[in-house]
């Protein structure tokens, strides 16, 4: 890091299947729940089966919240040409006066595509069609209009419409693991989401939520953005929260349950070690002091600001937000 001053804090919950667990309506009063605990964003994910439609959900909740922002974590960009996406998500931000935070990614589970009779492009041309249309909505949410003559989209004087209420235009978030990813995130996004890699079949790479790999992932950002760097915002997701009152012996059940293999959704590449666990920005125990003082360290090692948890841990998360609040 720099001698800048860090960013401040933002905290946001969403990015899985909430809707599961009672429907659209539920979907909406989690919303609002993130709203009264004090969360920044609410983020919706993007998947086929028993989820709620991003889009349509993202227009209920610019009506049904005041003031948290409203997002999506992340769209698959396979399911949407951006023309269309860039007037839907223009649309979402001026119902809700101007709270859009629009997330997009490559698209990765290769089964949801194929279940829906959509191809699966191999990733490096995900990526470039990716890239095509980062270009294109760049243009299109600022209100200007888009000729565009690339690869894999062509757009022929399609000017932006209706205009957002942000300006320049709502910003946009690319979530990456790979390098690859990361540096199309570099070029693009105004937030940048550092995540674990995952394997073909869709398993958490446990070496990848070390310390040590994410400032890895971080230091691939700062080379790809150049001089944007200090622009950017990078976020993180914690996966795993535990208040307790001895943090070290959670870690070393934790240790202990993976290598007995009860978390069936890690691909244990190699062991870690319990200094491992505890260091990692993906993971939190401790009492609630203890973890604000873990989500300050990892903000001051790698620069990542905005702290995600999932619906489910909202309620585990919320006390900690005032204890970090302003910062």
């Amino acid at each position: 890091m720099t001698g800048t001053e860090p960013r401040k804090f933002r905290f946001a919950a969403g990015g899985e299947g909430g809707p599961s667990e009672g429907g659209a309506r539920k979907f909406v009063q989690l919303a609002q729940q993130a709203e009264a605990y004090g969360f920044d964003c609410f983020t919706i994910p993007d998947r086929f089966g028993n989820q709620v439609a991003p889009i349509a959900a993202l227009g209920a909740l610019a009506v049904a919240t005041e003031r948290i922002r409203i997002g999506t974590s992340v769209l698959a960009n396979g399911f949407r040409h951006p023309v269309v996406l860039a007037k839907d998500a223009a649309t979402i931000d001026v119902l809700s006066r101007g709270r859009l935070e629009l997330g997009i990614g490559a698209g990765s589970v290769k089964d949801e595509f194929d279940r829906a009779g959509i191809p699966f492009d191999t990733p490096g041309v995900r990526i470039e069609k990716l890239d095509e249309a980062l270009t294109i909505l760049d243009v299109l949410l600022r209100g200007q209009e888009c000729t565009f003559d690339g690869k894999h989209y062509q757009v022929h004087g399609i000017k932006g419409y209706p205009r957002p209420r942000q300006g320049p235009r709502p910003p946009l978030i690319v979530g990456g693991g790979g390098p690859k990813m990361l540096r199309l995130a570099a070029k693009h996004a105004d937030t940048i989401s550092v995540v674990p890699r995952t394997t073909k079949d869709g398993k958490g790479l446990l070496s990848d939520i070390t310390m040590d790999k994410t400032l890895e992932k971080i230091a691939v950002i700062r080379e790809a953005a150049g001089e944007r760097f200090g622009e950017i915002e990078l976020s993180y997701t914690i996966t795993a929260i535990v208040v307790t009152d001895d943090r070290q012996h959670t870690a070393e059940m934790a240790v202990n349950a993976i290598e007995r293999g009860l978390h069936p959704q890690l691909e244990v590449d190699r062991p870690l070690t319990v200094a491992e666990i505890l260091d990692s920005p993906y993971v939190a125990f401790g009492s609630f002091e203890e973890i604000a003082d873990q989500i300050r360290r990892v903000r001051k090692v790698t620069g990542m600001s905005c702290v995600g948890v999932f619906p489910t841990q909202m309620d585990a998360f919320a006390p900690i937000i005032p204890l970090l609040r302003g910062e």
